[in-house]
């Protein structure tokens, strides 16, 4: 070992030694504000102000991607000091759901899989999960309907959302796509890969797509059929043995997919936040114009809406909404309280920081 190598890794060895020390002082102030906090561990809108602040004094050489991660796994060591959180998502293990949860929460969570999306919002909203991880729509697919459907039910609030690039791989027993005789997963995911499919499997048409709940379930299928493949993530081929034949197959490299966090606090501002209402209108010339107008009149940008069937009667339809600001914002308030006096039904999901 020459003498400027000893000397790098001894300096390396002392800044790890205060980076101990500090993260540990970090440590017993958070147990100190989450004695004040009244039993509410998970404070999004200051979780966002603390990673925003941090971005912006990062000079690298590491991304704000890998400061943020970093900071994450901290923020999630000390809140568990304070009292582990269970976060409910879609199952089981290895799915994109559970990567969506590692992202916002980091690893210091007990992660309890469900069977479905509904199974979800029950946990949430009978207090066996503290938070849930649902997804809601995706880049290249669009909206997922029976998350909507149930965020029209249910008392519980959005907290948070999450963005999770979705890259695709093909998973079997082994390499050899020839043996190939039937494909599991998930219809999104089927739709996000056809392209690839058609190119590169040239059998298509006579090789099975079986659809299932969730990739990581298509994954466990695979695992127990030597002439199936899946089309699962990374992380799946991990958990279940599987060999990756090939990696990013999806069609659309940009390929996303969009979770909320449900919960049942209110979020307060964060200076940087995204509102998603719902709401429907009468069925008449003109209707969603004027309920859409108060939008315009106080500079409130809108950044999704969706259309879906209200289930109380033939072709009556509720939107979804996303608008930027917090509720509690003047200009906000005012459009919202001018669209529930023109509006036949509005539920406000929730306002929490926008990524």
């Amino acid at each position: 070992m020459t003498e400027q190598l000893k000397q790098l890794r001894d300096r390396i060895d002392t800044i790890d030694s205060e980076l101990l020390r500090l993260i540990n002082m970090r440590a017993e102030l958070a147990q100190q504000i989450g004695h004040q906090k009244n039993g509410v561990t998970y404070r999004p809108e200051r979780e966002s102000q603390v990673l925003a602040r941090l971005q912006q004094l990062n000079r690298g050489p590491l991304t704000n991607e890998h400061i943020t991660q970093l900071f994450i796994e901290i923020i999630s060591a000390c809140r568990a000091m304070e009292e582990p959180l269970t976060i409910a998502y879609l199952g089981p293990q290895g799915t994109f759901s559970e990567e969506a949860v590692t992202k916002r929460f980091g690893s210091t969570v007990a992660a309890l899989a469900c069977n479905s999306i509904d199974d979800v919002f029950r946990k949430v909203e009978s207090g066996t999960a503290s938070y849930g991880v649902v997804p809601v729509e995706n880049s290249t697919e669009g909206a997922v309907g029976r998350t909507m459907d149930l965020l029209l039910q249910t008392s519980l609030t959005v907290c948070g959302e999450i963005e999770l690039p979705v890259h695709q791989c093909l998973l079997a027993q082994q390499t050899d796509l020839t043996v190939i005789q039937k494909i599991y997963s998930h219809p999104q995911s089927f739709a996000q890969c056809l392209g690839w499919l058609n190119k590169h499997l040239p059998n298509l048409q006579a090789i099975a797509r079986i659809d299932t709940a969730s990739n990581a379930d298509a994954a466990r299928m695979a695992a127990a059929d030597k002439n199936a493949a899946a089309i699962a993530g990374k992380k799946a081929a991990d958990v279940f043995g599987l060999t990756i034949c090939a990696k990013n197959i999806e069609d659309d490299p940009n390929n996303t997919t969009r979770f909320l966090v449900i919960g049942t606090q209110q979020v307060s501002a964060s200076g940087k936040d995204k509102t998603s209402i719902v709401t429907s209108t009468s069925n008449r010339p003109g209707a969603i114009h004027e309920l859409l107008a108060p939008f315009a009149r106080y500079q409130v940008s809108m950044s999704r809406l969706e259309s879906r069937p209200s289930r109380r009667g033939l072709w009556e339809y509720v939107f979804f909404i996303d608008i930027e600001g917090h509720q509690q914002d003047g200009n906000v308030a005012k459009a919202l309280e001018e669209i529930r006096n023109k509006a036949t039904f509005l539920k406000i999901l929730g306002s929490y920081p926008s990524v």
